[in-house]
């Protein structure tokens, strides 16, 4: 497990919103989990920069900001990231 957290630690940078249900948004969080406010609904294809990730119960929670609007940030789930 460790090799994997290494491995992703180190792959963190431009990602993209993927995997989202159609008509669905992956909802960018005040903090990290579900019960965190959601500041915005994200489409697939959006681009954002991963700053850093934390393990939070079963989910793997990221710290980002959008590409277009950098002053906007806060928390993804990493299961609906991809490196682009």
């Amino acid at each position: 497990m460790v090799e994997v957290e290494s491995a992703a630690a180190s792959s963190l940078g431009r990602y993209e919103v993927f995997g989202v249900e159609d008509g669905d948004m992956l909802k960018l969080r005040a903090g990290p989990g579900i019960g965190f406010n959601v500041i915005v609904g994200l489409p697939n294809g959006t681009a954002l920069r991963v700053h850093s990730c934390e393990q939070t119960g079963g989910t793997r929670w990221c710290r980002v900001s959008l590409q277009r609007a950098r002053g906007l940030k806060g928390y993804v789930s990493w299961a609906y990231l991809r490196k682009i």
